[in-house]
């Protein structure tokens, strides 16, 4: 028994034993596995700490970048909300400009208004007197000399209207005078309308001109940041940069025609480059003058020479380039002076005088107007200085200062000089008029003055300036002529078109013959 027990404790044991190994083992790898998981949780936890700084950089970056770019949208929102603030502030001051213009016309219409009135009293007045009086003459006609109604009312009409009629002249010819004699008074007012009425055009056409863009994105770019590109173009060329709402257009605005050109070409060559930057724009505008200079001084020399003339001044050459660029009334002076020059020397040669000299100061005589920009004065005056610092003849000075009667002609070239400007300026088709124009002018002002009563003849002259009307003496009297002189004045101003005013003169005379016998 005992031998029994024994292995059975001894297996016992064992077991215990062996459970107690087994529980101690296993106590070991769990605590090896809680530090293996602790690690791991560390790192983990190391590695999601690094990823969040990550992110807060990642995000800190995007939240400066998205805060930079609605920064530079805002700067852009803003100089385009300015824009179109200045845009709007130019648009009502011209509303209020022309608001102001509208009041007056209110006001102007309004006292018109007031002087028909008192004119229609007037009117009503003396209708009533001359019924008065066609009553109390038919009563001392029927009464004196015994006539039936018919006659009296035939006797007294004839008699009214004569003296209706020479009331009515004499009523012209006195306002006619007053209207002189409140000339003085009126002129700065009808000047300064016919002034607006027209400057618009005339400014657009002498000082403004445009350059085509391929699209408008270019404008920003002309704009540069800041404006510092057009800042620099406007410096550089001494002219004004219009950029507004027109499509596909920048207008240039600037009194001297040479500068005008500098930045036209100077814009036109930034445009075709593409870049438009402060410094570019300084080497292109170098070359663009350089450029111009010489074609003006090669345009002078050029025509000199058409023309036969050598020896000028380079000045002079370069100032005679120049009025390539300068019109007049639209008629470009380079091609008025070069045929005033020819005028004069055709007529010099007839007269047998200096055809060279002629021929200088007809090229040289509105030499002025190249610089008058610039200086002060007359440009007739303006360029006798020029010439006269050139040291050249008196007689080439006193002829280019007097062919507008600014001095008093010395020579008989001076004369010629007036004559020559004068037949170049007012020659047909010479100021941007059609010659087909120009002749239909001239008929329809004939055709109009031939068809008053009375009229035997008329003729247009001074290039359509004038017309002269000759009437008959035994149909037309002193005061019917004056008459006929304002009707023609009127028909003309109505139904015809023409630039300045075209005087209208009424020839009445008595021609009588005897002979001896």
């Amino acid at each position: 028994m005992e031998a029994f027990i024994l292995p059975v404790g001894l297996g016992i044991c064992g077991f215990v034993l062996g459970a107690i190994i087994v529980i101690v083992i296993n106590k070991r790898s769990v605590n090896s596995a809680e530090s293996r998981a602790d690690d791991v949780i560390k790192k983990a936890e190391k590695e999601a700490q690094a990823i969040i700084r990550e992110g807060k950089i990642e995000v800190k970056e995007q939240l400066q970048k998205t805060r930079l770019e609605f920064e530079r949208s805002t700067k852009e929102q803003r100089k385009e909300i300015r824009q179109q603030e200045q845009w709007l502030e130019q648009k009502k001051e011209n509303l209020d400009k022309r608001v102001d213009i509208i009041e007056q016309r209110e006001k102007d219409y309004e006292q018109e208004k007031e002087k028909l009135v008192k004119q229609k009293q007037m009117v009503e007045q003396s209708r009533e007197r001359v019924q008065q009086l066609i009553r109390e003459e038919e009563q001392a006609l029927q009464k004196t000399a015994g006539l039936s109604k018919e006659e009296a009312v035939k006797r007294l009409m004839e008699k009214l209207e004569r003296e209706v009629e020479y009331e009515a002249a004499t009523y012209i010819r006195k306002k006619q005078q007053e209207a002189h004699e409140e000339a003085d008074k009126i002129a700065k007012n009808i000047i300064s309308q016919a002034i607006q009425r027209s400057a618009s055009d005339h400014v657009a056409e002498t000082t403004v001109c445009s350059v085509s863009l391929p699209s408008d994105d270019l404008k920003g770019r002309i704009i540069g940041r800041e404006g510092r590109n057009i800042r620099a173009l406007e410096q550089g060329t001494g002219v004004e940069i219009l950029i507004d709402d027109t499509p596909n257009a920048v207008v240039i605005s600037g009194f001297d025609p040479v500068r005008r050109e500098v930045a036209r070409r100077t814009l036109e060559r930034l445009i075709a480059d593409g870049r438009i930057h402060p410094a570019r724009i300084e080497e292109i505008l170098k070359k663009v003058k350089k450029n111009l200079d010489k074609e003006i001084m090669e345009t002078g020399t050029k025509s000199a020479l058409e023309l036969g003339i050598s020896g000028l001044a380079p000045e002079l050459l370069r100032l005679i380039g120049r009025l390539r660029f300068r019109t007049s009334y639209g008629q470009n002076l380079l091609n008025h002076s070069m045929e005033v020059a020819r005028i004069m020397s055709v007529m010099a040669e007839e007269l047998h005088e200096n055809v060279e000299r002629a021929k200088i100061i007809g090229l040289l005589h509105d030499l002025g107007k190249a610089v008058d920009h610039e200086v002060e004065g007359p440009h007739a005056v303006i360029g006798a200085d020029i010439v006269r610092r050139q040291r050249l003849p008196e007689e080439i000075i006193n002829a280019i200062a007097a062919h507008h009667n600014e001095v008093e002609p010395k020579s008989v070239l001076a004369v010629l000089a007036s004559a020559a400007d004068a037949i170049s300026a007012a020659r047909p088709g010479a100021r941007s008029e059609a010659y087909d124009m120009y002749l239909k002018r001239i008929e329809s002002l004939e055709k109009i003055a031939t068809e008053c009563e009375g009229v035997q003849s008329a003729y247009a002259i001074q290039a359509g300036r004038e017309v002269r009307v000759m009437v008959n003496a035994d149909e037309i009297n002193d005061n019917q002529a004056i008459s006929t002189a304002r009707n023609i004045a009127k028909r003309v101003s109505d139904e015809m078109q023409f630039p300045g005013e075209i005087k209208v003169m009424v020839v009445r005379e008595t021609r009588v013959t005897e002979y001896a016998r």
